[in-house]
């Protein structure tokens, strides 16, 4: 018989890939030849065609994932605005206790980042790829770190209180609403990092409507609750309320906001309303999926980690320029008022941010997702078209600070030394809107691609060896704080002949963004960060 009559074994026919069945280590390239044949997941005019962008265009991808967080973001900042008007009808020492909690609460949010960051990085991958499963598993994960987190960090942040009272030097009234703010706060940090990590993996998975109205029930509730127990009115309006909690009340709002944004988010996860869904089985340790999260999640931290200690440094300075304002004195007037100046300042400046973060997770989003379908030059492509817009917004709003900030501080408070020097704060940052929409895109859109490492390096850099240095040298004060028994303690004497003050600090504050956006646009087109492994 020859060779041609022996008979041949059929074929074996591969069945379909089931993406809801795929083993997450096969995401780490182990052994899969089936992930290394899968077919593209880019139509031929180069749209998704997977997930929640599947069929869209690119400019139709960025403004439906733009638009809903530029909303979102608005609503945030227009309750940290509430929160500081309240305390503003309660007392100065209040405004400034809440001035001081904000640095803390962005703690909490750089842990709560690290994570999110990671579950972006990540899901947007495995959606770009097709593979929901993973996606799935990451989303699982997520949740059990976020609460594990939360847990930790709140208590954290509860016994830590004092300590950080005394490094602001705040006066013995700030320090008390102070504490207080803080402790109910860290009560609540569990539902916050519930929150904020299940819509990084919303945003991952190309959904970032959703989320938005989960965002609005917890800014509803978070204004409601916190005027009702307050006790002082509202913009104009009346309390009719019998409460009168103070900061007790404000920080109430906020915890309760979180539980309720919390319980909206994890029902859409367990409904799969993202295109990913939250099964039980995926919430126990999977220690490749977690330590893959810790990869990123690790550089994310450590970096914003090292952007806080220098913002945080900052306002040290700013206790600092208020004790050589009052002479060295025990705590007065000025010694509460400077710190004031600055976080109406922040609070205001905060609305600038919105496009540039807006566009950043839009970025963020795409990038991974371009990435994951194979596709290096569109998720390069759609990164600039997100810069360019920021930039036109936030130039435009800086544009505004510059022309006219008097209007613009006394929409936000009437206190005659808010008006006298937060305009000249806003002139300074006004003039660098565009630089710092470019680094706010370049780098959130990195970190979606995975180029944590480099990213953090950028920061580090940045602030350590210009943005702490130059602040220190321009504004003129010394290194100084207010020890428990109201003593001053000098830790470091300015060397420099220049006394510029609080309008001297944010130049050098200003100057910094300007820089970090030259760093990050060179790494941008570099194009390394297009070529990293998550």
């Amino acid at each position: 018989m020859s060779s041609k009559d022996v008979p041949r074994r059929p074929a074996a026919v591969r069945p379909p890939i089931d993406p809801e069945t795929l083993d997450p280590s096969e995401e780490a390239g182990v052994g899969s030849r089936r992930v290394r044949e899968r077919r593209s997941t880019l139509s031929p005019d180069g749209r998704l065609t997977t997930g929640r962008l599947a069929g869209l265009s690119m400019p139709a991808a960025i403004w439906v994932l733009s638009w809903p967080v530029m909303v979102e973001s608005f609503l945030n900042s227009f309750v940290g605005l509430t929160d500081t008007a309240l305390a503003a009808q309660i007392g100065e020492a209040e405004t400034t206790a809440i001035g001081g909690a904000s640095y803390i609460m962005w703690f909490i949010g750089l842990i709560i980042m690290a994570v999110g960051v990671g579950a972006t990085a990540l899901i947007s991958r495995s959606i770009g790829r097709g593979r929901v499963g993973v996606a799935n598993t990451v989303l699982g994960q997520v949740v059990l770190l976020s609460w594990i987190l939360g847990i930790f960090t709140g208590l954290a942040i509860a016994f830590g209180a004092p300590l950080v009272s005394r490094l602001l030097s705040l006066s013995p009234e700030a320090a008390h609403a102070f504490s207080q703010y803080i402790f109910i706060i860290a009560c609540g940090v569990p539902a916050a990092a519930m929150l904020f990590t299940l819509i990084a993996c919303a945003r991952g998975a190309g959904d970032s409507i959703r989320p938005l109205w989960a965002m609005i029930v917890r800014n509803i509730v978070n204004i409601f609750v916190s005027w009702s127990l307050s006790g002082v009115e509202i913009y104009g309006i009346a309390n009719p309320f019998p409460f009168d909690l103070g900061v007790i009340g404000i920080a109430a709002g906020t915890v309760a906001g979180d539980i309720a944004g919390s319980l909206i988010v994890l029902s859409m996860a367990i409904q799969g309303n993202w295109g990913i869904r939250l099964r039980r089985a995926r919430l126990k340790p999977h220690w490749h999926t977690i330590r893959r999260l810790v990869r990123l999640g690790v550089p994310n931290f450590l970096e914003t980690f090292g952007m806080w200690i220098g913002n945080f440094f900052v306002i040290v300075l700013v206790g600092s320029l208020s004790i050589a304002s009052a002479g060295g004195q025990s705590a007065g007037e000025s010694a509460r008022e400077l710190l004031g100046v600055h976080v109406v300042a922040i609070r205001i400046e905060a609305f600038s941010f919105l496009p540039g973060f807006a566009m950043g997770m839009a970025a963020a989003t795409l990038a991974g997702q371009y990435l994951g379908a194979g596709s290096a030059r569109l998720a390069k492509l759609a990164v600039w078209r997100c810069t360019l817009i920021a930039a036109s917004l936030m130039g435009t709003i800086g544009a505004a600070f510059f022309l006219m900030p008097e209007a613009i501080v006394r929409l936000i408070s009437s206190q005659p030394i808010h008006v006298e020097l937060a305009p000249d704060l806003l002139r300074v940052c006004g003039v660098v809107q565009i630089p710092f929409a470019v680094a706010i895109v370049f780098r959130a859109a990195m970190r979606g691609a995975g180029d944590v490492r480099v990213v953090m390096a950028i920061t580090w850099i940045t602030t350590y060896v210009v943005r702490l240095p130059a602040a220190f040298l321009i504004c003129g004060a010394d290194l100084a704080f207010r020890t428990s028994d109201g003593h001053v303690l000098t830790l470091l004497k300015n060397p420099s002949p220049l006394d510029w003050g609080l309008t001297g600090l944010w130049i050098a504050l200003c100057g910094e963004v300007a820089l970090r956006s030259v760093f990050f646009t060179a790494r941008y087109l570099h194009g390394g960060w297009l070529r990293i492994r998550v």
